[in-house]
């Protein structure tokens, strides 16, 4: 699919991979609408992408948000083209803690609400859009590509809400494109590993330090720009499909 003048919705625009993401599809010629909880934030990002950018204040675990905002992007920009969920929690908590206190049960709740459920609810609204589209070239009509995590595979002590919710991303990501396939719309899932965030930034370097010593190489945090490169490519690239991608510099997570 060619990047320009397609419209992509992504979730979490307003900062990190999100936004990052915006701004490579905006620098190929697409067209982006940002789907975030941070309105001042949001409007602050589709100011500066320009022209081809727009922002509408969406809950990804409500249906009626997130259709509102499928519409309002299909008002302004004519389709959705693209599907981009970044938008994402995390937790620290063990299953069973100090003085054997078992996981907050609310905690888990709503991990597995935003990360699984709300990524889920966009792809499916999405989806449904664009299936609406003319078919282009091999019929394509669209792309879905979910954020998961390395967490996915190699869960830290504490991790046990968000690996469950990674896992789940990657394992619908095959169901997902197969279910899809008909209507000519891919699906594909980024694993992350350890990113320059806002979030990672501005941690200490005691956390930061031992996830760069565990990463292969390059020595360093992921860049956003390196997501955001990931997903043109797998917009440019039609017969990536039902796949998971790590994007992690080889890392492999030690249990702390």
């Amino acid at each position: 699919m060619n990047i320009a003048d397609k419209v992509a919705v992504i979730t979490g625009g307003a900062s990190g991979l999100g936004q990052a993401t915006a701004e490579a599809v905006i620098a190929k010629g697409g067209k982006v609408m940002i789907l975030d909880l941070n309105e001042e934030q949001g409007q602050a990002v589709a100011a500066k992408l320009g022209d081809n950018a727009a922002f509408v204040k969406t809950d990804v675990t409500d249906e009626a948000s997130v259709q509102a905002a499928i519409a309002a992007t299909v008002d302004k920009f004519g389709a959705v083209h693209v599907a981009v969920n970044c938008a994402g929690v995390g937790s620290a908590m063990k299953t069973v803690g100090r003085e054997n206190k078992p996981h907050d049960l609310g905690v888990f709740s709503k991990v597995v609400q935003i990360n699984l459920i709300g990524t889920f609810n966009v792809t499916r609204l999405a989806a449904a859009a664009m299936a609406e589209n003319e078919p282009g070239e091999d019929n394509e009509r669209g792309l879905v590509v979910n954020t998961a995590s390395v967490a996915a595979f190699d869960g830290q002590v504490g991790q046990v809400a968000y690996a469950a919710t990674k896992g789940g991303v990657v394992g619908m990501t095959l169901p997902i494109a197969r279910d899809l396939a008909p209507l000519g719309i891919r699906c594909n899932t980024i694993a992350p590993g350890i990113f320059n965030t806002p979030l990672m930034n501005a941690a200490p370097d005691k956390v930061k330090m031992p996830l760069i010593e565990m990463t292969q190489f390059p020595k360093r945090l992921g860049n956003p720009e390196e997501y955001g490169a990931l997903v043109c490519h797998m917009i440019e690239n039609k017969f990536l499909n039902g796949e998971t991608i790590r994007l992690d510099g080889g890392i492999r997570m030690q249990p702390r």
